[in-house]
């Protein structure tokens, strides 16, 4: 599961998802941003008193580093993630967590959550518009009645903007990491595919003993703030928050001075929705 030597694992379109530790060596977090991004929202937006012990489903969960600190705080946590080398990493790293593997369009719980948290994108990782709906009307019934959504992706309005174009779009990125004795490169460039309304990503790597740079193409559906408004209202939830700043990604990081910038203007997108109370199913 850990990459070593000069020959890591290669089995998908992301090098990071297929080798867990070289995902946590490239983005190193704790796991703390998140936790008490989604704990404060609970606690402002929460339709009761928040009680110790309440049920969190954790859609998206990676290497389990969120679920772990909100498991920590007080809550009981489910991890779901699509990658079945993802949710070995977590289980292996964080014994006793509940991490499963599961896609987001037909995830189930055996007792309704009080809180579904779906951050770092997740939900834009469905590209055709039947599939984000598919995902949220799943989110609807894993809730309880009034139980809260909380999503953290990239606000597609973002590049409508000058600064949003300029810092997307018209530079390189490239990171540089050292892990098990072995360097890696990675460069990424973004584009817009119009007719498909994504955010294309090509990220090319080279690592020491690398014959030839590995190119892995992924993307972002780009959802825009009215849209996504929409698409949870036809799936049974009501908007308490949307905003995009400040946020666990976000200058400065959340909480920032507490007060939820609604311009959406800014790269990240942040929502809190609300399970509809007196609905049944999830409307067709």
């Amino acid at each position: 599961m850990t990459p070593t030597g000069a020959d890591p694992m290669l089995i998908s379109e992301n090098l990071l998802t297929d080798n867990p530790a070289l995902y946590e060596q490239t983005f190193p977090d704790t796991g703390e941003r998140n936790a008490r991004f989604v704990d404060d929202l609970v606690t402002r937006y929460a339709d009761t008193e928040p009680i110790p012990g309440s049920r969190l489903l954790d859609v998206g969960a990676g290497t389990g580093r969120d679920a772990a600190r909100l498991a920590e705080i007080g809550y009981r946590v489910t991890g779901i993630d699509i990658s079945d080398r993802m949710v070995a990493y977590a289980s292996a790293k964080y014994p006793g967590q509940d991490f499963r593997v599961g896609d987001a369009r037909d995830v189930t719980v055996p007792e309704p959550v009080d809180v579904l948290t779906c951050l770092g994108s997740t939900l834009l990782h469905l590209h055709d518009t039947d599939d984000i709906r598919a995902a949220l009307v799943s989110f609807f019934g894993c809730l309880r009645e009034g139980g809260l959504l909380i999503m953290e992706m990239r606000n597609a309005a973002f590049l409508l903007t000058d600064r949003g174009r300029r810092e997307l779009l018209d530079q390189e990125s490239v990171r540089r990491i050292e892990w098990e004795g072995v360097g890696y490169t990675s460069r990424t460039s973004l584009s817009i595919d119009l007719p498909a309304q994504l955010l294309r990503r090509r990220r090319v790597w080279t690592w020491d003993g690398c014959p030839e740079p590995v190119s892995q193409d992924t993307a972002w559906r780009l959802l825009f703030p009215q849209e996504l408004r929409h698409l949870l209202a036809l799936s049974g939830f009501g908007v308490v928050a949307l905003f995009d700043r400040p946020g666990p990604l976000t200058e400065p990081a959340w909480p920032g001075d507490g007060v939820l910038e609604d311009r959406l203007e800014d790269d990240r997108l942040h929502v809190v929705a609300r399970r509809r109370p007196h609905l049944t199913s999830a409307p067709s």
